[in-house]
């Protein structure tokens, strides 16, 4: 009986000692259970610290190196962040180059063709962008007449003059840069819907 006794209070104590460590108070972070997933080796991007030795007083590494030391061993020199290939740049998920024309080239911009193939799903698409982006000045007709063009004034016609001949590639521009009194759409629409809008206003809005 009394070793039974004695069995229990061991167990009872040990269970209490458990329980304790798990508290944290001020700057005792309590015992950790799971180290590695409490302090995974970070591979910050745009930071290298080589020395294997850094932040060591922290550390519970499995590799034994210091809690901060985040260079890669399977990178040259040890980077974190790899370069680029040499003469490549990035491409959008359809595949297509950044668009890099400065505001004012025009003439360039005319010569940019749509890399948006025309069907009927992309100008359904193109529809409903045009009524949620450009309707409140341009109306859903383009003719310039929406609530807010009807207030501040000098909004393109659509379907007048020569905004009938304008180049897909310059209306594009347009809504990427803005112009006059219209302002740059590039942070608020992506590329490709932003060619799709070219397509519904070329082949809806001036069609009519």
């Amino acid at each position: 009986m009394k070793r039974i006794a004695f069995i229990y209070s061991i167990a009872v104590a040990g269970i209490s000692l458990g329980l304790a460590s798990c508290n944290a108070e001020g700057d005792y972070p309590g015992t950790e259970y799971a180290p590695q997933m409490y302090h995974s080796i970070p591979y910050e991007p745009l930071s290298q610290i080589r020395n294997e030795e850094e932040g060591m007083w922290l550390s519970n590494r499995e590799d034994e190196k210091g809690e901060f030391y985040n260079s890669n061993p399977n990178n040259p020199y040890g980077m974190t962040m790899r370069e680029p290939v040499a003469n490549t740049v990035p491409r959008s998920t359809d595949g297509s180059l950044p668009y890099r024309l400065r505001v004012a080239d025009l003439e360039g911009a005319a010569l940019v063709e749509n890399p948006i193939e025309l069907d009927d799903q992309v100008l359904a698409e193109g529809q409903q962008l045009y009524l949620q982006y450009c309707t409140s000045c341009h109306g859903a007709g383009g003719e310039g007449d929406g609530k807010v063009g009807a207030v501040i004034g000098g909004v393109a016609n659509l379907k007048g003059g020569a905004y009938i001949d304008l180049p897909e590639g310059h209306i594009f521009h347009v809504i990427t840069h803005g112009k006059g009194r219209m302002g740059a759409h590039a942070s608020q629409i992506p590329a490709d819907r932003r060619w799709k809008i070219v397509h519904y206003v070329k082949q809806e809005i001036q069609a009519q």
